[in-house]
């Protein structure tokens, strides 16, 4: 049954809810399912013109995020897939195919890269999720017609992908991505170390077992310390798996060669060592809330910065700190997407 708002949506263009089998994450070292969901977006007018094709954008999801949160309808809001939606409908718009990338683990993500402590997400994405899309939809499988975004972790995401496979990628859109690590990750490690020594005598082990025995009654110090394991599962994960901290967990003092392997994945350190990436791309947007949770407005100054200094235009650049913080920033989506599709248009 057809109901009206804020229950339902009039679609202008289709929102297809597919699966994919992964062989990237078969056997994952979490053992996590690797059958996983995705959501394949067609703009209004896609089933009318059977032989026109379409730029593609990928939305990466945040930390702890999963598929189906992006039905989650908050309070006088659409759902970022029905704001998606509606923004294509308005037909001044550049049409493209969005896809809604899965990348849930059950530490809470994977930033989207491969690691031997979560699984080849990295692996997954570029060459499984791209090949299933192009293959059923009317996409312009070339990096010039397709682009990445996200918020956060997705935004991480969205920084790092075009930089490592600027084969596939032409243009990317973050949100608040993760960078700058010593100023969005470093100050957690006190917090960590205080949280493991007062409640859990030291032992992520503890944490671990604590927390996934009380779902949906949280503590005060869980986010950060699941966030802190699961950069580290991502960032600093030995070849067998195992996660090492860059920080002693009863002192919280710095381990200096562990966290140099974090900093190797800083989108701004990556910067200079993947110059030619970044100037190969049609467009790059990068935002932040002024007042943000974890500082990422300094990492996206920091970002851009860097992009500066390797002389990216700012006819390809759009960069903007708003009002805001780290939540509550999904109404940023829409005009993103739509920016970068009209960029990614042949």
């Amino acid at each position: 049954m057809d109901l009206p708002p804020p229950w339902g949506h009039a679609w202008a263009g289709r929102l297809d809810e597919l699966t994919i089998d992964s062989e990237a994450l078969t056997t994952n070292p979490l053992g996590d399912p690797h059958r996983r969901p995705v959501y394949v977006y067609t703009p209004p007018a896609y089933d009318d013109d059977p032989d026109r094709r379409y730029p593609s954008i990928y939305l990466l999801q945040g930390l702890t995020g999963q598929l189906d949160m992006w039905n989650s309808r908050k309070a006088f809001t659409r759902t970022t897939p029905e704001a998606i939606d509606d923004w294509f409908a308005t037909g001044a718009a550049a049409p493209a195919v969005v896809v809604y990338v899965d990348a849930w683990t059950s530490l809470g993500g994977s930033q989207f890269v491969d690691s031997a402590g979560t699984g080849r997400y990295h692996t997954y994405l570029c060459d499984e999720v791209l090949p299933f899309v192009d293959a059923r939809y009317r996409t312009m499988p070339v990096p010039e017609h397709r682009g990445v975004a996200g918020k956060s972790s997705g935004g991480y995401g969205a920084m790092v992908t075009p930089m490592l496979r600027p084969d596939l990628f032409g243009g990317l859109v973050t949100h608040a991505g993760d960078s700058l690590f010593e100023v969005c990750y470093q100050p957690d490690f006190r917090e960590a170390a205080r949280a493991l020594r007062d409640e859990y005598d030291g032992s992520y082990e503890a944490f671990w077992s604590d927390f996934r025995s009380r779902p949906g009654r949280g503590k005060a110090s869980d986010g950060t310390l699941l966030n802190v394991w699961c950069m580290a599962a991502c960032y600093s994960a030995d070849a067998d798996g195992t996660v090492r901290l860059p920080f002693e967990p009863l002192t919280g003092r710095l381990l200096p060669e562990i966290w140099e392997r974090w900093l190797a994945w800083d989108p701004v350190r990556m910067a200079a060592q993947r110059a030619d990436a970044l100037r190969g791309l049609r467009a790059i947007w990068i935002d932040a809330g002024r007042s943000d949770d974890y500082f990422l407005d300094l990492g996206a100054e920091a970002f851009r910065a860097e992009l500066a200094t390797l002389g990216i235009d700012d006819d390809r650049l759009r960069f903007e700190l708003f009002d805001g913080t780290h939540g509550g920033i999904d109404w940023r989506y829409p005009e993103a997407i739509g920016w970068l599709a009209e960029r990614l248009a042949p």
